[in-house]
């Protein structure tokens, strides 16, 4: 059994641990965090998820940033711990996250991510969003929470200032 809640500060170092564990050594060298330095994830929104046991089974965070004069949610890092693996528990914890971040009033969300794994939660290919370099345009990815959230927003992705 898995039980998911949100993220507290007594998580931090843990969910560090598993995303160390899940991505690349160079993880933080991505140009993702240097929107996410020194602001704090959305608190809500990001989640934890452990096995009967406690152990840290999953986690998701998301990250308030601009883009051009409007505001979005940024998901990621999302990552399951390889035991836990092909069990649906990050595609569960993306849908509880899209959830959460609709019902807080949030109109949209962004990622730089896998297209055809992205997809299959509503997400596109966003024109004219610009992510810090180097980012594969082709990895910038949106979906709209609220109806028409993306129509004519553009500009380049800043960091979080309020």
């Amino acid at each position: 059994m898995i039980e998911v809640k949100p993220e507290t500060p007594d998580d931090w170092w843990e969910v560090e641990a598993l995303y160390d564990l899940c991505f690349a050594p160079g993880r933080t060298a991505l140009s993702s965090y240097r929107l996410r330095d020194d602001v704090p994830p959305v608190t809500g929104l990001s989640m934890v998820a452990r096995d009967s046991d406690g152990t840290m089974a999953g986690a998701i965070r998301f990250w308030p940033v601009h883009v051009g004069a409007a505001d979005a949610l940024l998901l990621g890092p999302v990552a399951v711990h390889p035991t836990h693996q092909g069990e649906g528990l990050g595609g569960f914890l993306i849908q509880e996250g899209l959830e959460a971040g609709r019902n807080s009033g949030w109109d949209r969300v962004m990622l730089v991510g896998d297209f055809p794994y992205y997809s299959r939660f509503g997400f596109s290919r966003l024109d004219g969003v610009i992510m810090p370099p180097p980012t594969n345009p082709d990895r910038v990815l949106g979906l709209e929470l609220t109806p028409d959230a993306w129509k004519s927003v553009t500009g380049h992705v800043t960091r979080w200032t309020r």
